[in-house]
């Protein structure tokens, strides 16, 4: 199958990265781990540093900052140290580490695999029903816009093929937050990409605080306009 990588964006993740770090490779011991932080004033990137671990990859951006562009240079960096396959997961342990080995193993017959809290089933622990009810509808206003058949357009528990990734001309995307997985899947979907869905258990943060601002909220509100008239 390749080179393996995953890829966890991250800001003032002190408290989970090391220990993500370390449960990843556990769990895909094969796999390079690529870590792009965006300068935490929490020192998350000297932490992981200090674990001393091969095959680690600590990115500092200090100029272009949030999620979607962090997990873009993550990908591009898998790139570029040779990874044929890239798995991308939030630092907070919402995402199961050991649910990585069928992620990858679904790209034997997929070009992009989302992990889905929402296919088959609702999958979500320790959500408010609030938040809950947000997310399922944030899904429902994409795929109605979009016409996605994805459940979950809006998951980080992500895989990709790294020539699918190619094809998808990711350097050029600017979106940000939850809108660049949108964007992602809409990009997947323009070249034919196969996409599959794999079910997973979200599990709210452990420690620190979500990164979701109103800034974030907006630009996710107005993206599936500009994709689908783009």
């Amino acid at each position: 199958m390749g080179a393996k990588a995953v890829v966890v964006a991250t800001y003032n993740e002190g408290l989970n990265a090391p220990r993500l770090v370390r449960e990843i490779r556990a769990a895909v011991p094969s796999a390079m781990i690529i870590i792009v932080d965006d300068n935490s004033p929490d020192g998350t990137a000297a932490l992981v540093r200090q674990l001393g671990l091969e095959d680690v990859h600590v990115v500092v951006r200090t100029t272009d900052r949030g999620y979607g562009t962090a997990v873009r240079d993550g990908l591009l960096e898998a790139m570029a140290l040779g990874a044929k396959l890239v798995v991308t997961m939030d630092a907070d342990f919402s995402h199961d580490p050991t649910a990585l080995g069928e992620m990858f193993g679904a790209l034997r017959g997929a070009d992009m695999v989302v992990g889905s809290r929402y296919c088959g089933g609702v999958r979500v622990i320790n959500w408010p029903m609030k938040r809950l009810l947000l997310s399922s509808f944030a899904n429902f206003y994409v795929r109605t816009i979009l016409g996605f058949g994805v459940q979950d357009c809006t998951s980080g528990y992500r895989g990709y093929r790294a020539n699918t990734l190619k094809r998808m001309d990711i350097l050029s995307i600017r979106s940000n937050g939850y809108s660049f997985l949108v964007e992602m899947l809409w990009r997947a979907r323009r070249r034919r990409a196969r996409v599959a869905e794999v079910p997973i258990v979200f599990v709210e943060r452990r420690e620190g605080e979500s990164k979701m601002s109103s800034a974030v909220i907006w630009e996710s509100i107005f993206m599936p306009w500009r994709l689908r008239w783009h």
